[in-house]
C-alpha cells in the first residue's frame, strides 16, 4: 500500500486539553510554523478532557484539601495551594484574552461559575478546616473565602447536604464563592477549532503507531488512518506527545534518555451521576471531603455541581476501579507493554511503598452499590440509590518516576523534554488540565529557548502576570481577577462586575 508523506513543523499528537493548548500558543506566537494533529479517535477533548471523563473543578486548590495536608505538629502546609492556584491564574489569564480576541467563543460553553467548599465533620475535621481557613484567607490568592462551622449557615448554602443531617457531629466549611467548573471538552473544542482555521492540518482517527529521530534532529512519525488503513510518513522538526495516557508508551518509542526510568500506574474510576432533576437543583457547588485514613489523594471524595452543554448536572465520587488499560479507549496489553528493563525496578518497588493505595483499590474493587451509596450519605444523608447510576469516568495513569534503585508514586503532572528540545511529552493526571497553559509554557521555555526570550511580550499581552506571581502583588491580581472575571462573564458573588472586553490589564501596566 503506498505511503503519503507529510512534512511539517511541528507535530502534535493527541487532540487533548494538552495538545490544544500548544497549538493555540504557538499558532500566535508563530503563526508562519506548520502544524499537523493527529487523534486516534473522531473528535477532539474525547478521552481525559470530555467533560464526563473529568470533574471539572478548575483546580486551584480553593476546595481540594489534599492540596493544604496537616504537618507533624498539627499545622497545615499550603505551600502546594498557593502553587496550584498560581498557575491557574495563569490559564485564566490565557482564556480571558482568547476571548478577548475571538479565538474563544462563548465562554458560558466552557466555563461557569460554582463556589469551590471544603468540607470535614467530627471535632478534628472542624479544627482542621478552621487552621487551614487561618492559613490561607490572607493569602492574596484566597481572599474572600469563608469559614462557616454554623449548622443554620450550612444548611442554607448546601440544602442537599443538610437534609436528614445530625448536627451533634460537628461540621465544618471553607467557602470560596468565585470557583468555576470548566468544561474542559468543550475548550479543548474551541481551542482545536481555532488552531485548524488558521491553518494548521488535523487528522482525526489516526494513531501514531511509532516515531524515530534522525542525524540532524527531526523527527519521522509512522501514522495509520484506522478507517481507510492508509500509512502516513510524517517529517516533524518538533513532537509534542500530549496523548494522555497513550504518551509514555510514545515517549518510550521515541528512545529519549529523559523518558527513560518512567512508568505508569493506572487507575480507573467511576462516579455516581444524579438523575433526579429535583435534587440536582438543591446543589450548586464543588463541595471536596477528605480522603480516608491511608488512602491516597486520588480518591478525596467530592460532590460535583457541573454544567454541560449549559445544562447542570450532579457527580459524586470517585470510586475506584482498576484496568490495565493506560486510556478509556485503550488495551489490555498497556500496563504489560509498558514494562521495560530500565523502568522494572522502580515499578516493582512501588508496591510495599504503596500499600494504603493497593488496600484502598481492593476494598474498592470489593464494594457493591449498597456499599457506594454507604459512601455518598456522608455528603447526601437521605441518598437512595434509585436517584443515581453509574458512570466510568476516564483513564488515569499515575506517574511513577526513577528514583535510585528504586521509584517514587507521583499524583501530580510531569513534563518530559529531550535535551535537544526537539521533543516533548506530557505524563501523570491531576491538576492535569487546569493547569495546561503554565505547562505548555514550560514545554516552549525549554524546546524553544532561542525564541522564548522574543516572544516575551506576545505572552505578556495574552497572559498579563507573565514572568510575575501574583501571590506576591495583591494590586495586580485584583486586576486580573476584575479583567478576566468580566471577559470570562463570571459573577463575584451576586454582582455582575462584566466590564468592556478591551480593558485588560496588559493596556494599563
Amino acid at each position: 500500500m503506498s505511503q503519503s508523506v507529510i512534512k511539517t513543523d511541528v507535530a502534535l499528537v493527541g487532540a487533548g486539553i494538552m495538545s490544544a493548548t500548544l497549538g493555540a500558543l504557538l499558532r500566535r506566537l508563530q503563526p508562519d510554523w506548520s502544524i499537523s494533529l493527529f487523534e486516534r479517535l473522531d473528535a477532539a477533548g474525547a478521552e481525559s478532557s470530555d467533560p464526563w471523563n473529568n470533574a471539572g473543578t478548575g483546580h486551584s486548590a480553593l476546595c481540594e484539601l489534599n492540596y493544604t495536608p496537616k504537618t507533624a505538629d498539627g499545622d497545615v502546609n499550603i505551600d502546594k495551594a498557593l502553587n496550584i492556584n498560581e498557575q491557574f491564574q495563569v490559564s485564566r489569564q490565557f482564556w480571558a484574552n482568547s476571548v478577548d480576541n475571538g479565538i474563544l467563543g462563548d465562554p458560558s460553553e466552557f466555563i461557569n461559575p460554582i463556589p469551590h467548599v471544603s468540607f470535614t465533620h467530627g471535632p478534628a475535621g472542624v479544627d482542621y478546616l478552621r487552621k487551614r481557613y487561618d492559613r490561607l484567607a490572607g493569602q492574596v490568592l484566597f481572599e474572600g473565602m469563608e469559614f462557616i462551622d454554623d449548622p443554620t449557615e450550612f444548611s442554607a448554602r448546601l440544602p442537599l447536604m443538610s437534609a436528614g443531617r445530625d448536627f451533634s457531629d460537628p461540621v465544618a466549611l471553607n467557602w470560596f464563592t468565585d470557583g468555576t467548573d470548566v468544561d474542559f471538552g468543550a475548550l479543548t473544542q474551541q481551542l482545536l477549532n481555532f488552531v485548524g482555521r488558521t491553518g494548521a492540518d488535523i487528522y482525526y482517527g489516526h494513531d501514531v503507531t511509532n516515531l524515530s529521530k534522525q542525524s540532524d534532529g527531526s523527527w519521522v512519525i509512522k501514522v495509520r488512518n484506522l478507517r481507510t488503513k492508509e500509512k502516513r510518513t510524517v517529517h516533524a522538526k518538533f513532537v509534542f506527545v500530549g496523548a494522555g495516557g497513550g504518551a509514555l508508551h510514545l515517549l518510550q518509542k521515541s528512545g529519549i534518555k529523559e523518558a527513560k526510568g518512567f512508568g505508569g500506574f493506572p487507575v480507573s474510576g467511576e462516579f455516581f451521576r444524579c438523575t433526579n432533576p429535583d435534587l440536582i437543583s438543591e446543589h450548586q457547588a464543588k463541595v471536596y471531603g477528605q480522603a480516608a485514613v491511608g488512602a491516597p489523594p486520588m480518591s478525596v471524595p467530592h460532590l460535583d455541581t457541573r454544567v454541560i452543554n449549559h445544562q447542570p448536572g450532579l457527580l459524586f465520587g470517585p470510586y475506584a476501579g482498576w484496568s490495565p488499560k493506560f486510556l478509556k479507549n485503550g488495551k489490555l496489553t498497556d500496563l504489560p507493554y509498558s514494562v521495560k528493563a530500565n523502568n522494572l525496578l522502580p515499578m516493582l518497588s512501588i508496591a510495599p511503598q504503596e500499600f494504603g493505595l493497593l488496600k484502598y483499590l481492593i476494598s474498592e474493587l470489593a464494594a457493591n452499590r449498597a456499599d457506594r451509596v454507604n459512601t455518598l450519605s456522608e455528603f447526601v444523608p437521605r441518598a437512595d440509590g434509585g436517584d443515581w447510576e453509574i458512570i466510568t469516568a476516564g483513564q488515569r495513569v499515575q506517574v511513577i518516576r526513577k528514583t535510585g534503585v528504586g521509584g517514587t508514586l507521583e499524583f501530580g503532572t510531569a513534563v518530559v523534554t529531550a535535551g535537544d528540545g526537539t521533543i516533548a511529552g506530557l505524563l501523570g493526571a491531576s491538576p492535569g488540565a487546569s493547569t495546561a497553559v503554565p505547562a505548555m509554557l514550560q514545554v516552549l521555555e525549554k524546546c524553544f529557548p532561542n525564541e522564548y526570550a522574543g516572544w516575551g511580550p506576545a505572552l505578556t499581552e495574552m497572559i498579563p502576570s507573565f514572568g510575575q506571581k501574583l501571590s506576591d502583588n495583591r494590586d495586580l491580581f485584583r486586576q486580573v481577577w476584575d479583567w478576566t472575571t468580566a471577559s470570562l462573564q463570571l459573577k463575584r458573588g451576586a454582582v455582575d462586575t462584566r466590564v468592556e472586553a478591551d480593558r485588560t490589564p496588559a493596556a494599563a501596566l
